[in-house]
């Protein structure tokens, strides 16, 4: 959580930085008005640290704020340098040599961000392996998500420094607003996601924790489809499967997978459960999910946990989708749904 704090909080100084310099604050203090910090240098590097926490991949993955830190620190200390040497001249071109600077050290930064943020694209994309567990509590649509902004923001950000290079760096900080508007919004939104996401996960550590204890796990053997075994007892069989190892719970469970732990062909698997249960896989699966999630939603001991933790224990992989499936088969929402069997035991 501290790294999405550190993150909000450079992207608003950033801004607040931007905007008093617009405002010409600080025009009758040369030092002051030429000492601008770098704190887009740290965005990047921040949501990177925050990413491989979250993944709890940290021990797996370099920590680069050695590196980035630094680096920071010595930019700083060169731009106090070009200050002090610049403040004792009275060259008419000053603030044309400090423009130009502040552009290069930003386009520098620019190039370093972007090396993270690509790196830590890779990571999410090519290291699944690593964050297995993760990836069994969230679907991290939401980090993707996170980047598709940061792509428009980089995007945006090199425009606005194509555009202060052509115009010579003169009358260029119009065509920073654009950006600075999308990182408002990424502040808030970036915000909200992680906070909301990193109490999910803790509840639903809490939830699924719970679950293994008060469960009853049966070491059930596969299902050898034989001669013996007519259809009907088949499907029985792989009710019985469900529901004793409930592999329902798993939101990429497929035809093929349950086709396996079962020893029948995928197939004739589909066949079955269209036959007896008159519904497709997602269907006749999801039902298993719905009646799963109902029992959490009355039961005392589950009464703490939020209803979308419940929902995506029970194998759904959003909330949305969750609300939607339930109020399909249960002709009302989970809310409702838990607010009428209160109702009705009060």
């Amino acid at each position: 959580m501290q790294f999405i704090n550190l993150l909000v909080l450079t992207i608003s100084l950033n801004n607040l930085q931007s905007w008093i310099v617009t405002k010409n604050f600080f025009s009758n203090y040369f030092i002051l008005d030429y000492s601008h910090i770098p704190w887009h240098f740290l965005i990047a590097p921040f949501f990177y640290m925050f990413l491989i926490y979250y993944l709890e991949i940290e021990k797996q993955q370099k920590n680069i704020l050695k590196i980035i830190l630094p680096t920071f620190l010595l930019t700083i200390v060169v731009r106090i340098g070009f200050i002090y040497f610049y403040s004792k001249k009275t060259a008419e071109n000053t603030e044309y040599i400090f423009e130009k600077y502040t552009s290069i050290e930003e386009i520098f930064s620019l190039l370093v961000s972007l090396a993270v943020f690509v790196y830590s694209f890779h990571i999410l994309t090519k290291k699944e392996k690593l964050f297995a567990k993760i990836l069994s509590f969230d679907n991290l649509k939401w980090i993707y998500t996170f980047f598709k902004l940061g792509l428009f923001t980089y995007i945006f950000w090199m425009i606005a420094l194509a555009i202060t290079v052509a115009l010579n760096f003169k009358e260029f900080i119009y065509s920073y607003y654009p950006l600075r508007v999308l990182t408002t919004v990424l502040i808030y939104w970036i915000g909200y996601q992680a906070i909301n996401q990193l109490r999910l996960l803790k509840e639903r550590k809490k939830l699924r924790k719970q679950l293994a204890v008060s469960s009853i796990k049966k070491d059930s053997s596969k299902i050898i489809e034989d001669k013996n075994t007519n259809q009907q007892e088949l499907f029985n069989n792989i009710k019985s499967l469900l529901l004793e190892k409930q592999l329902f719970t798993e939101p990429k469970l497929t035809v093929e997978f349950l086709a396996n732990e079962a020893d029948v062909n995928a197939t004739k698997l589909s066949i079955i459960i269209k036959q007896f249960s008159d519904k497709n896989f997602n269907d006749f699966i999801n039902e298993f999910r719905v009646d799963f999630a109902k029992k959490l939603l009355i039961d005392s001991d589950y009464q703490h946990y939020t209803i979308t933790a419940i929902g995506l224990e029970s194998g759904f992989n959003s909330k949305s989708g969750f609300y939607a499936t339930f109020k399909k088969h249960a002709g009302i929402t989970p809310f409702d749904f838990q607010k009428n069997h209160l109702e009705q035991t009060n």
